[in-house]
């Protein structure tokens, strides 16, 4: 199952990380990241009721979305995910503890690392993909770097991606990108410009459609 769900992600392209002030506020944002084209939503756990969220896009969207939870940093995290509907689950780091709970729930699970050292660490705990993260620290030449060690490894870049390097990215790599200001600013949800955070969920969309033209 969890393979299926990792292909899901691979197709959808990009991963729409949504930190939200509020519940209702993330469902809007990720209706407007919908509407612009994106498939992939990741409500993280900095959200407040983030488990709301999820399952009122769940009940929403369905599998016509791939829908996730971030920032998971404890265990109660990922198993409240799983039962409010996240199909992959992603951590910012690679906690041994924290890793086990989210195997457990049998979803697709994407652990934190940058150094060597932290990808061995999430592969051995059994990560589906490996979230580099901070991206935006080395760009796609350090990912390109990390895929010559690792080339079977299912890198997923956050941070540091926006639609003018995307490209750069996949031709580095990575089998999906996740993107968090740059395609759904704070100001813009907080303010509720849904136009704002569609526009550039299309930019994006545009973006991935040239990268893999």
């Amino acid at each position: 199952m969890s393979a299926d769900r990792l292909k899901s992600i691979k197709d959808a392209g990009v991963v729409a990380v949504v930190r939200a002030p509020s519940a209702s506020a993330a469902v809007s944002t990720a209706d407007a990241l919908i509407a612009g084209g994106v498939r992939a939503i990741e409500i993280t756990f900095t959200t407040p009721d983030a488990t709301t969220a999820i399952g009122a896009l769940a009940a929403r969207y369905g599998d016509s979305i791939v829908l996730g939870a971030g920032t998971i940093v404890i265990p109660a995290q990922a198993e409240a995910a799983a039962a409010a509907g996240a199909a992959f689950l992603v951590s910012p780091g690679s906690s041994p503890h924290v890793a086990k709970a989210m195997t457990a729930t049998g979803r697709v699970v994407m652990l934190g690392a940058l150094t060597p050292t932290e990808v061995m660490t999430a592969m051995d705990m059994g990560a589906d993909a490996i979230k580099v993260f901070p991206g935006s620290l080395g760009g796609p030449a350090y990912l390109r770097s990390l895929r010559g060690p690792f080339p079977q490894a299912p890198f997923l870049p956050t941070g540091g991606v926006n639609a003018g390097n995307l490209g750069e990215w996949f031709a580095a790599g990575a089998i999906a990108v996740g993107a968090g200001g740059e395609l759904c600013p704070a100001a813009a949800i907080a303010a509720g410009q849904r136009d704002v955070i569609t526009g550039n969920a299309e930019e994006f969309t545009a973006a991935l459609a040239r990268a893999r033209a």
